[in-house]
């Protein structure tokens, strides 16, 4: 079963985008790939932007429906096993053997706190624990 876990910015005004973008950048010092689930076309395109231009001493490989890059932005969930997902989309996901961990990135405003309380809750349901970061 995948792992869950929820990065709570309660004190940075951070965007999701950005926390993102971050958060790439650690997770691919390993040897992982990371699946960002979208829906919203213009998400998609903030964060291929980003991707491009968070820092220009290093590049985070990239494409939008392009599995085989490193990162994968796209509306539908990987066909293969082993990625981490960034879940963007407002329902949990349910569990599934494709993922080896699901990262859920929570801003600092009202609604996607009451958001991140919703999909919390429905990780729950599915018997998952979620891991919790306050940052």
């Amino acid at each position: 079963m995948a792992k869950v876990s929820f990065y709570l910015f309660e004190k940075s005004p951070e965007r999701q985008v950005d926390s993102t973008c971050r958060l790439c950048r650690k997770i691919l010092r390993q040897p992982e790939r990371i699946w960002l689930l979208c829906a919203d076309p213009a998400l998609q395109q903030e964060l291929d932007e980003k991707l491009w231009n968070f820092d220009p001493a290093s590049f985070i490989p990239h494409g939008i429906d392009q599995p085989d890059a490193t990162v994968c932005i796209s509306a539908q969930l990987p066909e293969q096993p082993g990625w981490i997902i960034f879940n963007f989309n407002p329902e949990a996901l349910e569990p599934d053997a494709k993922f080896s961990h699901i990262i859920e990135i929570i801003e600092n405003n009202e609604p996607a706190k009451q958001l991140g309380r919703e999909k919390y809750k429905q990780y729950r349901r599915f018997g998952i624990q979620p891991n919790t970061f306050k940052l």
